[in-house]
Formats: C-alpha cells, sequence, structure tokens
C-alpha cells in the first residue's frame, strides 16, 4: 500500500464501512473509496457472531476495493460497545534527581504506573488520557516537559474495555484477511472527523448516536475530558415502533427514517400512513402523531442519559463549562426536529456535525453525512498513525547513516510517544498469532 494511504474500518451494530482515504497536497484528505455491508454479527457495538462479522467485514472491503481500485492490506479499526468506561485517576513519581529537567521518560513512567491500576477481572486499560499535570505541587500545568521539579503528579481520564470484546474484533478482522494496524475508541474517532479546534478549545460534547450505542466525549481547552458509551441507539427506537405498531423491523425502520420525528407537537392528528399488511391481511394504518410519540419517548430517555453524563463531567461547574454546546453526529442525528428536542432537554447549543472538518473541498455528499464521522475519524488516525511511524523510520535512519555522538542525538526532536493503543494493538496481534 502507499505510503499516505489509510484504510477506516468502522464495525457497527447496524453496518459496516470500510472508507480507503489520502492526504492531499494541502493536507486535506480525499476519500478514493468506500463500501458497507449490513453488519450481522454485532449487537450493542459487541461481536456476537464471528462468522458473520468477518463475512460483513469482506464485503465492505471488498465494495470499497472495487470503488477505489486498489488492494486493501491494512485497516485502523474502532472500538466501542457497552463495556467500555472511564474513570478519572491521579497518580505521581518522585524524581530521583531533580536537578536535571522533565523529559518525555519522566511522563513514560508516569503513564506507565496507571497502567498496572488494578481493574476487574477481563478489563484491560484502552487510553490513558493526560488531563494536566502539577509540579511540585504547582497545578495547571498543560506541558511539563523541560521544567525542574521533583514530584510529578496528572489527572487521567483512563478509559477501560473488556479484553474478550477487543481480541474478537481483532479475530474478525484477521480472519477477513486484514492487518490491524490500530484500534482507536470510536467516540474520539468521530470527534476528530466533526469537530473544529475551537470547539475543542471553547468546551464540546460531541454525541454520536449510533445503531446500537451512543457515544459521548467531551472535550474542554483543546483536552479530552470525559467519554462514555451508553448501550442504546436508533435500533431501539425502530424496535419500539415494530412494537408500538406492530409492524415488521423492516417497515418501522423505514417509517422512522421517512416520516419519523422527535417532536409530536409537529403532526396534525389526521395526518396517516398506510402500510401494507403481511400476506392477504389488511393494511394498517397509523398516525404520525402517535409514530413521533413512540419516537419522542425513547429519544428522550437516550438524550437524559447522555445528559447525566455530561453534568457527571462536571458541566454546571463555571470552569468546566461546554461553551460550544452539543454536536450531535452519526447515523441517529438525521432524525427530523432532534436538534430542538436536545435543546430543550439541555438548554445547551447544539448543531449537527457533519465530517467535513478535514475532507478535501469536493468530497461527495454521501461521504460528509454524518452516518460516515467515525468512518472518517478512523481513516484520519490511520493517516496520523502512518505519519508517525514515517517521522520514526526517518529517525532511525538518520541515525543509522551518521554515527552521531549522543549529544547530538538528544538534540534531536523526540519522536511522538507511542500511545497506549498502539501497544494495545500489538498485544492483540501477538495474542492472535499465538492462539492460531
Amino acid at each position: 500500500m502507499e505510503h499516505n494511504l489509510a484504510v477506516g474500518l468502522d464495525i457497527g451494530t447496524t453496518k459496516i464501512v470500510a472508507m480507503i482515504g489520502r492526504k492531499n497536497e494541502y493536507g486535506k484528505v480525499e476519500i478514493l473509496g468506500i463500501g458497507k455491508s449490513k453488519s450481522l454479527g454485532v449487537h450493542r457495538g459487541v461481536v456476537n457472531n464471528i462468522t458473520q462479522t468477518i463475512q460483513s467485514i469482506q464485503q465492505a472491503v471488498q465494495e470499497a476495493e472495487v470503488a477505489a481500485d486498489m488492494k486493501i492490506m491494512g485497516v485502523t479499526v474502532g472500538i466501542a460497545g457497552q463495556h467500555i468506561r472511564s474513570l478519572q485517576h491521579s497518580d505521581y513519581i518522585t524524581r530521583s534527581n531533580s536537578e536535571t529537567v522533565i523529559d518525555d521518560n519522566d511522563i513514560d513512567r508516569l503513564i506507565n504506573q496507571v497502567h498496572k491500576l488494578v481493574m476487574l477481572p477481563g478489563e484491560e486499560i484502552i487510553h490513558v488520557l493526560p488531563q494536566e499535570y502539577k509540579v511540585d505541587g504547582q497545578a495547571e500545568i498543560k506541558e511539563p516537559i523541560g521544567m525542574y521539579g521533583g514530584r510529578l503528579e496528572a489527572n487521567f481520564h483512563v478509559v477501560v474495555g473488556q479484553v474478550s470484546s477487543i481480541r474478537n474484533i481483532g479475530r474478525c478482522v484477521q480472519s477477513a484477511g486484514l492487518n490491524l494496524e490500530g484500534i482507536t475508541l470510536e467516540p474520539l474517532a468521530s470527534a476528530n472527523a466533526v469537530l473544529s479546534q475551537e470547539e475543542k478549545e471553547a468546551g464540546v460534547a460531541l454525541i454520536d448516536i449510533g445503531g446500537g450505542t451512543t457515544d459521548l466525549a467531551i472535550f474542554r481547552d483543546g483536552i479530552i475530558r470525559h467519554t462514555a458509551v451508553i448501550p442504546f441507539g436508533g435500533n431501539v427506537i425502530t424496535e419500539d415502533i415494530k412494537e408500538g405498531c406492530s409492524i415488521i423491523e423492516k417497515q418501522a425502520e423505514l417509517l422512522k427514517i421517512k416520516f419519523g420525528s422527535a417532536w409530536p407537537g409537529e403532526n396534525k392528528d389526521n395526518e396517516i400512513v398506510s402500510i401494507p399488511g403481511l400476506r392477504g391481511r389488511e393494511p394498517k394504518e397509523i398516525t404520525l402523531k402517535n409514530l413521533s410519540k413512540i419516537i419522542h419517548a425513547r429519544v428522550v430517555e437516550i438524550v437524559e442519559q447522555v445528559y447525566v453524563e455530561i453534568k457527571n463531567y462536571g458541566h454546571e461547574e463555571q470552569k468546566k463549562k461546554l461553551i460550544a454546546g452539543i454536536v450531535l453526529t452519526g447515523g441517529g442525528s438525521q432524525l427530523k426536529h432532534l436538534k430542538q428536542l436536545v435543546e430543550y432537554i439541555t438548554g445547551m447549543d447544539t448543531r449537527i456535525g457533519y465530517p467535513n472538518e478535514h475532507l478535501a473541498g469536493d468530497s461527495d455528499e454521501d461521504i460528509t453525512s454524518p452516518l460516515y464521522a467515525t468512518a472518517v475519524g478512523l481513516v484520519l488516525d490511520g493517516l496520523k498513525r502512518q505519519e508517525r511511524k514515517q517521522i520514526e523510520q526517518q529517525h532511525e535512519k538518520e541515525i543509522e547513516e551518521a554515527e552521531i555522538t549522543e549529544e547530538e542525538i538528544k538534540e534531536k526532536p523526540v519522536k511522538e510517544r507511542r500511545s497506549f493503543l498502539d501497544k494495545l494493538t500489538e498485544r492483540v496481534k501477538d495474542f492472535l498469532d499465538n492462539a492460531e
């Protein structure tokens, strides 16, 4: 595969999307090909049927390969699902020599210490995200590198998930004949695709309403502050319509997309949709008012759960206020009048997020649909990972070419720290290789 190409694989509850993208000369991302298939082996973001998931992945990948006319080797995969939880944790290290300045190694030591946290059985730390640092008791330090100090401490946002779920995803990707190049938390991927840097600075909550889960990511001062995965999404709305109107799922889904609204006041009492009955039965008549009442009840429940998480983060404190409000994305964000409902429940400014923040200007409208926010985010993540690799390889090559003295190596820019996820990806890979 070319260097500046990356493939995102979004394994969702409703659909699986493979997306191939590359950076153009202006630093924007062009999407070369996209493939999607119905996701049959995933429930609430967790794989529950390996064989079906493998088939769906292969189908999506093939479609993308045909569209872009190239072969896909490696992919960056997103993980979400009801097993993801996050916690806040503070930790510190005491430095042996406070005469030297704090460097990357100190921060690595501190981060590795957080990784030793004792988790529930079967859980694994996925991300450790430093919030702010303290050096010798001096608080609110964003970047401690280069400072003097004996005690370095930090608050961390720690994201935890189930090992088995992560390994199952790795297994599906590998069995579909692909290399697992990286794993990313889906709310983080969607956030990269949809949010602007200004919003992340001002404070914003990204709500990604998928089929099986609703993901939340909160940013403030440019740093991710809180993540959560709520185990409902658009599918439970469809389910409710199916039960409430006694119709089959396919019809319920179509009704939701075509006529559904999250705000019952909109529909007049006399607006009726007629649905063909099953083989030889009378057609059913459903009033749009009833339809939107059913949808409204469920959407309110989802939004309220998300709002509880936003309050947990501390939105009500002055210092933690989210000035940019809420951004809605994902397939579920296309529901009519959802924006108004969310504003009404939370009292926060809301917009619908389209993943065009980093895409080239002439991108297809299909691609910039909120449906593809996660996939676009995973492509961006894959591209970033490749750039890092290139810098590291370049760096190693330079060191090999010129036998430089120790002193000079120290002055060279330090390569970016490997995120824990890269290490996790390697561990999943090793596990899969040994398990064969």
